[in-house]
């Protein structure tokens, strides 16, 4: 268990975050945000809210998709691969994180998914190759059910499909427990509190405890304490697992979990880390049921729950070899 499960007093949620400011509107953010590299970086607007973006290359597009607790910059190493192997690769802030706007509400998956597609169309692409991690990819499989013209190859690392991962947190006991910082974060004030607390050690520690054995830098860990303490983004973070969990028996959840029943049609290519703690190789494998499509299953040996950082050598070559392989189901 996770600090994240410590006992707290009750209370009520805090006051919802208002919109923004983005990246291109505070100083302080930008410079947190816009972190140097070959990529450029500028804000487009979709689905009622402005999004920050990196973009690096030119070519068919491949939108890049964080996870928790994490922003575009995790994905620094695939856009230089991508790029140099043809690809348009953006990597876009969530809704609440980063440099994008931190709205009132709209941290459902269906509506963040909303989000994802209306990037694509602001960026002027009939389609897009997904790849999300962790949260990244649970919005991934979902944007790929709800607007399948709009999504034309799907990467998925570190996340089941949303019908998976609902029956694996409710029914398998040992998900259940590996997944516990998701409960943690049903209790309002305290969680956000704790991530941000002692120049968000908390986070720092999470990331460390969920890789594997090729631990990150200090240097990284330290790039994501300083972003996650960004005001707001903590809480904007923790919502979409509040939506996830609080929903469960709700007619919103249960219409969504109806919804994602609708099989993603398009390639899909899942990738996972052997040594995942709290996503566990049991719960992501058999996420193909849902794909009406050429699935390719893909386990790292000896890598945590960010593959794409802890060996992103080996995980950008899988994700590009897989990218250019016209026969997808090999």
């Amino acid at each position: 268990m996770t600090a994240l499960d410590a006992d707290s007093s009750s209370g009520t949620l805090p006051p919802a975050p208002v919109s923004g400011p983005s990246a291109s509107g505070n100083g302080s953010t930008a410079s947190l945000v816009r972190l140097d590299g070959p990529w450029t970086h500028r804000d487009v607007a979709a689905n009622g809210a402005r999004f920050h973006i990196a973009e690096l290359g030119e070519g068919p597009l491949v939108l890049l998709l964080h996870g928790f607790p994490q922003f575009w910059w995790t994905w620094r190493h695939q856009m230089t691969a991508l790029a140099d192997a043809g690809y348009r690769a953006v990597a876009m802030d969530l809704r609440g994180v980063g440099g994008s706007d931190r709205t009132p509400r709209g941290y459902d998956p269906a509506n963040l998914a909303l989000d994802i597609t209306g990037v694509v169309r602001s960026l002027g692409e009939p389609d897009a190759a997904l790849v999300g991690h962790d949260l990244g990819g649970y919005l991934a499989w979902t944007a790929a059910a709800m607007r399948p013209k709009l999504v034309r190859r799907l990467v998925v690392s570190s996340m089941p499909h949303p019908r998976r991962w609902r029956s694996a947190m409710l029914s398998d006991f040992a998900q259940t427990r590996a997944g516990s910082y998701v409960w943690g974060f049903q209790r309002p004030w305290v969680p956000e509190r704790q991530l941000v607390a002692d120049d968000a050690a908390l986070t720092g520690r999470l990331i460390r405890e969920w890789s594997g054995p090729r631990q990150p830098e200090d240097k990284d860990v330290d790039t994501y304490r300083r972003v996650i303490q960004i005001p707001s983004t903590a809480h904007c973070s923790i919502e979409p697992y509040r939506w996830m969990v609080r929903s469960m028996a709700r007619p919103d959840g249960l219409q969504f979990n109806r919804r994602m029943k609708a099989p993603v049609r398009v390639p899909t290519l899942h990738l996972h880390g052997a040594l995942d703690p709290v996503m566990r190789t049991r719960s992501a494998a058999g996420s193909g049921e849902y794909v009406d499509a050429p699935y390719r299953w893909r386990l790292f040996d000896g890598l945590g729950h960010f593959p794409h950082e802890e060996d992103p050598a080996a995980f950008s070559t899988e994700l590009v070899n897989w990218l250019k392989d016209p026969e997808q189901d090999r």
